[in-house]
């Protein structure tokens, strides 16, 4: 099965809603609007895994250097293919390397069976398999929420603006059509990812919003609700 692997600058923002809108004015005109995205944007939910004493998460909050999440990723709930990402960051470098796995293999996961990956016989599912099973992880929560999306090519640019941020402590939902979801913030979050400089004219526009940089994410703000 195709894996994917990508390393980028990354680093989030909290914006307003007026910031928002204003962004998405200023951005369509100079990017493309991201060929996943469309014009009304759509829907990212993913279930986060953690280990047995929730290294991952408290290594984001302690503000480690080097840190590392676990995820099932989805665009609709009837998706028959689920990305299994791993998302490795040293300071505002980040590494995503995704592996696309059975909508069956995903449910076995979300129930704690991670004998799949080996039988896919790829090395990349068999270091998957290593990190859930040596680190007893477990599924822990999804976080879903509404995402725009902005790319240039020429230095793997992206722009996502994500809006009405919830989560699920119930990860046998993941499937399902429809969740009853926790808020978990109010003002939308903007990702700018890009590869060794940002262009010009885009970092102009996003001068403009001059937002705080966010030092949490939404994994950490979702167990955060749940009072961890």
């Amino acid at each position: 099965m195709p894996d994917i692997s990508v390393v980028r600058t990354e680093k989030k923002y909290s914006i307003s809603p007026y910031q928002q809108s204003t962004l998405l004015h200023r951005l369509e005109p100079v990017m493309n609007i991201d060929k996943h995205s469309g014009i009304g944007g759509y829907m990212v939910r993913s279930l986060y895994f953690d280990s047995i004493y929730d290294n991952d998460y408290f290594d984001k909050i302690n503000g480690l250097e080097m840190r590392k999440k676990v995820r099932l990723r989805i665009y609709s709930p009837e998706q028959t293919t689920v990305k299994l990402e791993l998302k490795q960051k040293q300071g505002s470098a980040q590494k995503k390397i995704s592996l696309s796995i059975t909508r069956e293999l995903a449910e076995e996961m979300i129930q704690g069976n991670y004998e799949g990956l080996v039988e896919l016989n790829s090395d990349l599912a068999l270091m998957f398999y290593q990190i859930l099973e040596t680190g007893l992880y477990r599924p822990v929560c999804i976080v879903e929420y509404h995402r725009t999306a902005f790319a240039e090519e020429s230095n793997d640019t992206r722009i996502t603006l994500d809006s009405e941020i919830g989560m699920s402590p119930f990860c046998d939902s993941f499937f399902d059509r429809e969740l009853n979801l926790i808020p978990v913030r109010k003002e939308p979050v903007l990702e700018v990812k890009y590869n060794r400089f940002l262009l010009s004219n885009i970092k102009q526009i996003l001068d403009f919003a001059d937002a705080p940089e966010l030092a949490v994410s939404k994994y950490a703000m979702s167990r955060q609700v749940l009072g961890m």
